[in-house]
């Protein structure tokens, strides 16, 4: 039998904050936590299934942020279109969602400092070129910073 691993930091936050939102009566953190933390265990799962790309491989805190970061970015998707179709009501919710997660991504995060000091090392050795520059920068960024917000300052720095 394969023995239990050990939780990831961010697991055992979310595991410590689910609980405090319970203490808290915090209805919206408390749903929003447990989705995360389900959406991490569903990754897990999803790996022992022989037909999945990452079959076999363990878990990590990089895959945990990951997961974190595609919760915020369907929760980013989701808004516009439910204010387009009137209901502010869920735009809104998705939005503290949102928020919530993100405070768990911010520890994680490049600054603008930071990133600009890794792209302007990349286009010192590869040249001012977009497409040489762009993808070792999302790649080397990857997890730390928003590919958007990468693309913007490789845009910037490369003119």
């Amino acid at each position: 039998m394969a023995e239990a691993r050990q939780d990831f930091p961010i697991e055992q936050q979310l595991k410590t904050d689910i609980r405090e939102a319970q203490r808290n009566r915090d209805q919206t953190r408390l749903d929003t936590l447990r989705m995360a933390l389900g959406a991490i265990h569903n990754l897990e799962v999803a790996r022992t299934d022989r037909k999945h790309a990452e079959y076999g491989q363990p878990l990590t805190e990089a895959d945990c942020m990951k997961v974190l970061e595609q919760e915020v970015k369907k929760r980013n998707q989701a808004i516009p279109l439910y204010k387009q179709g009137g209901r502010t009501d869920l735009a809104e919710k998705e939005q503290r969602e949102m928020e919530i997660l993100q405070s768990y991504l911010q520890s994680s995060q490049l600054s603008d400092e930071e990133l600009r000091a890794i792209i302007t090392r990349l286009i010192e050795a590869n040249g001012k070129e977009f497409r040489k520059v762009m993808p070792l920068a999302a790649k080397e960024t990857k997890g730390h910073a928003d590919g958007a917000r990468v693309q913007r300052m490789v845009k910037e720095l490369v003119q």
